[in-house]
């Protein structure tokens, strides 16, 4: 399973990657805006860290994700048991 985390916090970019290892899905993480966004593919679930991202950044990467068939999912959190809590629901 494809995972891509948008925003969150910079300095846990590795511990998102390795939670979601531990969950066997490779992972992306974008914790700031960067132009590679337009190009994130066809990801299995597209994860938002809500409080962390503008408002042009979800509008962005929903719009490269829309009639792909990606789930998504939204967290006003972006720490570790809310991501842990994301992957259990959707792996």
């Amino acid at each position: 399973m494809s995972v891509v985390i948008v925003g969150g916090n910079e300095c846990m970019t590795r511990q998102y990657m390795e939670l979601c290892g531990e969950y066997k899905c490779r992972a992306k993480v974008y914790p700031k805006k960067v132009s590679v966004l337009k190009n994130i593919g066809s990801p299995d679930l597209l994860v938002l860290f809500t409080n962390t991202v503008s408002h042009k950044m979800v509008r962005c990467v929903l719009n490269e994700t829309r009639g792909q068939g990606t789930k998504i999912a939204r967290s006003h959190s972006s720490s570790m048991s809310a991501l842990r809590k994301i992957l259990e629901e959707h792996t």
